[in-house]
């Protein structure tokens, strides 16, 4: 385990390459994004990131909705290892929820948290490596907004969609540094981006 102060607050999101993390449809037309994020070399690449983390951090509705798909996948005898050791991670990592409606956490290892600064200030003073922040695009621009992250990652998906979520918000500002680039399938990139303070 390292320093409690150690911990980093890692942002972990696919998006188009016009900014946006879903489409005007919403997540379950998405297939943009299922068909990236399956490539056996782009799990490797994601896996590389999750691994390094000890809990995750996310808005109320990916908590929701990756409860509700993540621990049957995680069950089926046909899911690839890789995905399947993402759904044990995503079982076992200690699960920070940031949300004022939430009243039940069905999850193992779950705690909500009323807002991000909250959650991330208590995440800090504990022991563990780093935070990770997947997907929740509301709560990344949150987290953004109130210069909370220290590693933005970034895939970027050759695919223009022309509306829908956009994952940076226009009120966040701050200064960036490149760490590393990957190119990943299918034209994809990830981008590593540490935050200069």
């Amino acid at each position: 385990m390292s320093d409690a102060t150690d911990r980093r607050v890692i942002a972990w999101c696919s998006v188009s390459i016009d900014g946006y993390s879903s489409g005007p449809e919403g997540p379950a037309k998405d297939t943009w994004l299922y068909r990236h994020a399956l490539d056996d070399a782009t799990a490797e690449h994601f896996e590389g990131i999750w691994r390094g983390c000890s809990s995750a951090l996310v808005g109320k509705n990916n908590y929701l909705g990756f409860h509700a798909v993540w621990p049957a996948i995680t069950r089926d005898p046909a899911t690839d290892h890789r995905t399947r050791a993402l759904g044990r991670w995503l079982d076992d990592v200690d699960k920070a929820v940031v949300s004022t409606t939430l009243t039940e956490t069905p999850w193992s290892n779950s705690r909500v948290f009323p807002d991000s600064h909250s959650a991330v200030d208590a995440l800090r003073a504990e022991e563990g490596t780093n935070v990770l922040v997947m997907n929740s695009a509301t709560l990344i621009q949150s987290l953004l907004r109130e210069d909370l992250v220290d590693d933005l990652r970034l895939a970027v998906v050759p695919v223009m969609l022309g509306g829908g979520l956009r994952l940076l918000p226009d009120d966040a500002a701050g200064s960036w540094s490149l760490a590393s680039t990957t190119v990943l399938a299918h034209g994809a990139v990830s981008l590593h981006y540490r935050r200069e303070r």
